[in-house]
């Protein structure tokens, strides 16, 4: 493993820093996801026509065909400079377009890979199921064939941005009588075909992002089937690799920040004097080293092979349940001042509400463990 930068990866960290400094938006993206709609995809176009969206991302498709690590570079300066969520063009952006890279074929990847940089189209995703959550394995929204066409029908449920989406990578079962793994498909479905029902769902902390889907014979042209029929579950692990990998790098650089904030509040109300603040703190510091090690342990690994691998759950993992504990720690030093805040999409209360999902989103910390145990350590299956 390899974690120093060379003199041309440093110039190109320079650039990034400077481009920031002077392009992050000064408004806020607004809070619920129907009205940051707008913000989201300006923000990405302008990205896009500036050179600074899909750093890895061949240059056919409008990427710039540069390397993971420059990649991983340029999402800690993004996170260094506090430049906004990505919001809606999430999904696209972090797993949708790299599995199509991976596993499309050129017509897809030229029909989708642009228009998802230029945030043109915005994806969402359709795995989680009533009674199917983490358990990807366990889905029941079944696709029988009849000609050249699937017909969808059964429900998605969680589904991020599905009310704003053009495009959903949705997996379905497609051959009669599989179980488990077997008989899966991974399609590209368009969200505004007859038959496709979205009904957004309301959040704890008050925002609508997510929503449950209903499939009423949802017709999707067989082409639009990725990585071939009956082969969903190897191409939705590869999407789920690249969601438990890199995309939380961003998250981690702000969970630095995060602390190093922690610290000064505690600093300045004599908090840190109190040994059990002061424990956790100094606890939560070196596991915010720790994981940038990991992470890059895990980077050097996907540069060899070309494909996140099962470790990235480990990253998964530690990144959130490190978040809640910071969340927590936040409510904790802010004191009897959190019972008169103001709600908005980057208070205190907020993020501690959105840190739940966590542990849930994207496989559930049980799901983590068990991956891990399984893939990793040769442990025998939990069930």
């Amino acid at each position: 493993m390899d974690i120093a930068f060379s003199p041309e990866e440093q110039h190109f960290r320079a650039e990034c820093r400077d481009w920031l400094h002077v392009n992050v938006p000064s408004e806020p993206r607004p809070l619920h996801a129907a009205d940051a709609i707008d913000f989201d995809k300006a923000w990405q176009r302008r990205l896009f026509d500036a050179g600074w969206a899909g750093i890895n991302w061949p240059r056919e498709y409008g990427g710039r065909g540069l390397s993971i690590v420059q990649q991983v570079i340029w999402l800690e300066e993004y996170a260094r400079a506090r430049a906004p969520w990505i919001g809606a063009n999430f999904v696209g952006i972090n797993h949708g377009g790299p599995t199509l890279i991976l596993n499309g074929s050129e017509a897809q990847k030229a029909l989708h890979l642009p228009r998802i940089l230029s945030g043109e189209a915005i994806w969402c995703q359709g795995f989680s199921e009533p009674g199917a959550g983490s358990d990807l394995a366990g889905i029941r929204t079944r696709a029988r064939i009849e000609g050249d066409e699937l017909v969808v029908n059964g429900t998605k449920i969680w589904t991020s941005f599905a009310h704003v989406a053009d495009w959903q990578e949705l997996v379905v079962r497609t051959e009669e009588g599989s179980h488990r793994h077997a008989g899966l498909s991974w399609v590209i479905c368009d969200m505004h075909t007859p038959g496709a029902e979205v009904r957004p769902i309301r959040k704890m902390s008050g925002q609508i992002e997510f929503a449950q889907v209903f499939y009423d014979d949802v017709r999707i042209p067989l082409e639009n089937v990725v990585g071939g029929l009956g082969q969903g579950w190897k191409v939705a692990m590869s999407t789920l690799s690249f969601e438990r990998g890199t995309g939380f790098i961003a998250d981690q650089v702000k969970q630095a920040q995060e602390l190093e904030d922690l610290l000064a509040r505690a600093r300045q109300t004599g908090a840190i004097k109190d040994d059990r603040i002061a424990g956790d703190l100094a606890q939560m510091r070196a596991e915010v080293a720790a994981l940038r090690a990991m992470t890059y342990r895990n980077i050097s690994e996907v540069v060899r092979t070309g494909q996140p691998g099962p470790e990235a759950s480990v990253i998964r993992l530690f990144t959130a349940e490190l978040g809640q504990r910071l969340e927590r720690m936040a409510l904790l030093l802010a004191g009897e001042g959190i019972l008169d805040f103001r709600y908005g999409e980057d208070s205190l209360v907020a993020e501690y509400l959105r840190g739940f999902a966590a542990t849930i989103a994207g496989g559930s910390s049980q799901i983590q463990r068990d991956i891990i145990g399984e893939r990793l350590l040769g442990l025998p299956k939990s069930r």
